[in-house]
């Protein structure tokens, strides 16, 4: 039914942007503020969408404007949407985004997204079942992605986890996942473990971490691959990595293999971050380079 099916957030991004990142009890003059669509499991279905692919995706929104502005905003970038709840009287998810020094943080308000709950899944069962690909982030509750996981996994379904915000997982969501696509500061955490290179050689072509304007690296179970990032103009780096897992997950879905894909993923996060924005900064197919083909 869908190539690519993504469960997990939606949110309203509140962006802040600044030529000073402000420390600890200090207050700085900013330059800009937008409210714009966010959230990892939207950013990751919309960076997909636009690559081509045929998306579906199980969330939950508030009943309020930041809900309907979302739900819209999924329509026109043709992600389905029958598959996402609104909740009465429960706040959208939104984040709070400080753009500066090249660089971001970012604290997030889950509200509606911490509302999907198993019953949900199993409604959805038929969906998830005639899917290509499953792509989770944590922005949902943990005992739902797990639920989830046992699924794909039962029924050989593949599945991308981008383990954002960290936390350290169990051994047996590591072991049952396809693609696990953590940032170097996230990995340490997921593993409790800061050895990367021991890492990458237990999960080879499994454990992929995104390292920033250090590229990518992982094992292709021969050796240690590290692709460099590519040298752009930076505007903001917001969904940079949720660009680089919708473009894993399109990769994967057309049949690239894997040193492939994730050059091509690499090189789609590339172009999003020369863009404001999120998602406004994601590429479409034809924007993209594509001389990385199977």
């Amino acid at each position: 039914m869908f190539d690519i099916l993504v469960i997990g957030s939606i949110n309203a991004d509140l962006v802040f942007t600044s030529d000073i990142m402000p420390k600890a009890g200090e207050t700085v003059i900013g330059k800009d503020f937008r409210v714009v669509p966010g959230g990892k499991g939207a950013n990751q279905a919309i960076a997909a969408a636009r690559l081509g692919k045929k998306v579906g995706f199980i969330g939950c929104v508030g009943d309020d404007d930041n809900g309907k502005m979302l739900i819209d905003n999924f329509k026109e970038n043709n992600v389905e949407t029958r598959h996402i709840r609104t909740l009465e009287g429960i706040p959208s998810g939104v984040a709070n985004i400080v753009i500066s020094e090249d660089d971001n943080s970012i604290i997030v308000i889950p509200g509606a997204n911490y509302y999907i709950t198993k019953e949900m899944i199993d409604e959805n069962i038929d969906i998830i079942m005639n899917s290509k690909l499953v792509v989770l982030q944590h922005e949902i509750p943990m005992d739902i992605i797990e639920y989830i996981v046992d699924i794909c996994f039962e029924n050989r379904i593949k599945v991308i986890l981008n383990p954002a915000p960290a936390i350290k997982l169990k051994q047996t969501i590591i072991d049952k996942v396809d693609y696990l696509t953590p940032n170097e500061h996230e990995c340490k955490i997921v593993f409790d473990n800061s050895n990367i290179d021991e890492l990458l050689s237990n999960y080879p072509n499994k454990l992929i971490i995104t390292k920033g304007d250090k590229g990518v690296v992982y094992h292709n179970g021969n050796r240690m691959v590290n692709i460099p990032a590519i040298n752009v103009d930076v505007v903001d780096t917001t969904g940079a990595g949720d660009t680089f897992n919708g473009a894993l997950a399109t990769a994967i879905v057309n049949g690239y293999n894997i040193d492939s894909g994730i050059e091509f993923a690499n090189k789609v996060a590339a172009i999003s971050v020369t863009k404001f924005g999120a998602q406004s900064g994601m590429p479409y197919w034809e924007e993209c380079f594509v001389d990385c083909e199977p």
